[in-house]
């Protein structure tokens, strides 16, 4: 993978998890709860619950919410506007947290500070470059060159992206960037957290 670009695994189907997501599970530990921020209706709090993960969806939007469609002993909602608000879980952490296409800069910290040791962070969200070729097109809602590897600095990266994808004539469709990241278990000896890639 290039700096310049991001394979073209389609991003925009909204039943289906990102690709990127499904890519990275296999490192959040078996049976362990995952957080999905900004988790809209639900894509990948049912991927992770059918992967036999307790799962906690984050929302301003109770539509979204109760379109998720998961038993509530198998999935937490949380109606909450983390950006207005306070974060709605404090002192939490959880064995996986997923961004997908959201950004608000200032929660950056707490989402990382809320991978538990052993757990991973999975982002992946529209990058510069993004106005070019459609929205979001404001700055505030773009990731910086590298920013997801500055908010990751206290974490082990396992894989990043940061580039475009491109239609079949080579044309720039979308502008992401993209991170795995895990917490070690021991800063020491992080390696024993890596399991085995799923295939």
């Amino acid at each position: 993978m290039s700096s310049t670009g991001i394979s073209s695994t389609a991003l925009c189907d909204t039943e289906a998890a990102s690709a990127w997501v499904q890519r990275w599970s296999h490192l959040v530990p078996a049976g362990q709860t995952v957080l999905d921020v900004a988790c809209g209706q639900g894509r990948h709090l049912r991927w992770f619950s059918g992967r036999g993960h307790p799962v906690v969806g984050i929302d301003r939007s109770s539509q979204a919410l109760a379109a998720v469609g998961l038993p509530a002993d198998r999935c937490q909602s949380v109606l909450a506007d983390i950006e207005s608000g306070p974060w709605p879980l404090p002192g939490q952490r959880f064995a996986a947290v997923v961004v997908t296409h959201y950004l608000w800069r200032d929660l950056l910290p707490t989402l990382v500070a809320s991978v538990a040791p052993g757990g991973v962070l999975i982002y992946e969200t529209f990058a510069i470059g993004q106005a070019s070729v459609g929205k979001p097109s404001r700055p505030d809602f773009l990731l910086r060159p590298g920013e997801l590897l500055e908010a990751c600095a206290d974490l082990r990266v396992v894989a990043y992206e940061d580039g475009h994808e491109c239609d079949p004539l080579g044309r720039p469709t979308r502008f992401l960037q993209r991170i795995a990241a895990l917490r070690p278990l021991d800063a020491a000896d992080p390696a024993p957290l890596l399991g085995p890639s799923p295939g």
